[in-house]
C-alpha cells in the first residue's frame, strides 16, 4: 500500500463520513444486508452475524462482540476495535487502513490475505490465527499473543514484534526485512526462507527455532539466545552480527556489531606485517690522527 493509495483511502474516509453512515444498531437482526457502518456501536453483540464486503468507516467498535462473524472482504477505514473479541471470525480478505484493534481477541481468526498496513494489533491476542500471505507493512504488533500464529509467507516489512510472544508460530517464506522483533519469545518458531535482512532480533529466545535457509544480511542478534536453534549455517551468521553475550550453536561465530572486531571464521583480515624497527644513524667516524712530521736528515761532511 503506497502513500498516495493510503491518502486517497483517507479521502474515501472523509467523504464517507461527510456522506454520512448506516448505523449499526443491537437490536436490528438483518446487519446483512448493510452495506457501510458508522458511528458509535460499543460494546454490542454482532457474534455469527454475516458481514461479507461490509465498509467500517469512522465507526467505534470498541469493545464490542464479532465473535465467528464472516467478515471476509471487510474493509475497516479510521475504525476503533480496541479491545473487541473477534475470535473465529472469517476475515480472509480484509483491508484494514488507519484502524486501531490494540487488545482485541483474534483467537482463531481467518486472516489469509489482509491488507494491514501500519495497523495497530498491540497487546492483541493473535494465537492460532491464521493470516497466511498477509500483507502487514509497518504493522504493530507490540506485545501480541501470536502463538501458534501463521505467517507463512506474509509481507512483513519494518514492522514492530517487540515483546511478542510467539512461541511455535510460522514464518515460512515470510518477508520481516527492517522489522523489529526485539525482547521476544521465538522458541520453535519457523523461519525456513525468512528475509530477516536488516532485522533487529536482539534480546530474543530462539529455543528450537529453524531458520533453514533464512537471509540474515545486516541482522542484528546483540544479546540473543541462538544456542538450540536449528538450521543455522556460518555462511548466514557471515553476514549477522552479535555481541559477547549472543549464544550460538557449537561450532559458529558472529562478527561483533559495529565492525571493529571480526570473530567469524573464515573472513578474518590477512595478518599485518611488523612495521621494521626505525634505523638509527651511524655517527661519523673520528678522524685519524696527523702522522708525525718527518724529520730532516743531516748530512755530516765525510759521510
Amino acid at each position: 500500500m503506497t502513500r498516495s493509495a493510503l491518502a486517497l483511502s483517507l479521502l474515501v474516509l472523509s467523504s464517507l463520513g461527510l456522506a454520512g453512515q448506516a448505523r449499526a444498531m443491537v437490536d436490528d437482526r438483518d446487519i446483512a444486508r448493510l452495506v457501510s457502518f458508522g458511528g458509535s456501536c460499543g460494546r454490542c453483540d454482532l457474534s455469527g452475524r454475516r458481514l461479507t464486503n461490509a465498509r467500517f468507516a469512522g465507526a467505534s467498535f470498541a469493545g464490542a462482540t464479532l465473535a465467528n462473524a464472516d467478515l471476509r472482504g471487510a474493509s475497516f477505514l479510521g475504525s476503533s476495535f480496541a479491545g473487541a473479541r473477534l475470535t473465529g471470525a472469517d476475515l480472509r480478505g480484509a483491508t484494514f487502513i488507519g484502524s486501531d484493534f490494540s487488545s482485541a481477541d483474534f483467537r482463531g481468526a481467518l486472516m489469509d490475505g489482509v491488507e494491514a498496513p501500519g495497523t495497530s494489533f498491540a497487546r492483541a491476542n493473535l494465537a492460532n490465527v491464521s493470516a497466511t500471505g498477509a500483507e502487514l507493512p509497518g504493522a504493530d504488533l507490540t506485545g501480541a499473543n501470536l502463538n501458534a500464529a501463521r505467517f507463512n509467507g506474509a509481507e512483513m516489512p519494518r514492522a514492530k514484534l517487540t515483546q511478542v510472544d510467539a512461541q511455535g508460530a510460522n514464518f515460512e517464506d515470510a518477508a520481516l526485512v527492517g522489522a523489529v522483533m526485539t525482547s521476544a519469545r521465538f522458541d520453535r518458531a519457523n523461519f525456513r526462507g525468512a528475509e530477516l535482512n536488516g532485522a533487529n532480533l536482539s534480546g530474543s529466545s530462539f529455543a528450537g527455532a529453524d531458520f533453514r535457509d533464512a537471509e540474515m544480511g545486516g541482522t542484528r542478534f546483540r544479546g540473543a539466545d541462538l544456542g538450540d536453534a536449528r538450521g543455522l549455517r556460518q555462511d548466514q551468521l557471515d553476514g549477522a552480527c552479535g555481541d559477547q553475550t549472543t549464544r550460538l550453536p557449537a561450532g559458529l561465530k558472529i562478527r561483533t556489531c559495529g565492525g571493529r572486531v571480526m570473530i567469524v571464521r573464515g573472513a578474518g583480515r590477512p595478518p599485518v606485517p611488523p612495521v621494521p624497527p626505525r634505523a638509527v644513524p651511524v655517527p661519523p667516524a673520528p678522524p685519524a690522527p696527523p702522522k708525525a712530521p718527518v724529520q730532516p736528515r743531516r748530512i755530516v761532511a765525510g759521510d
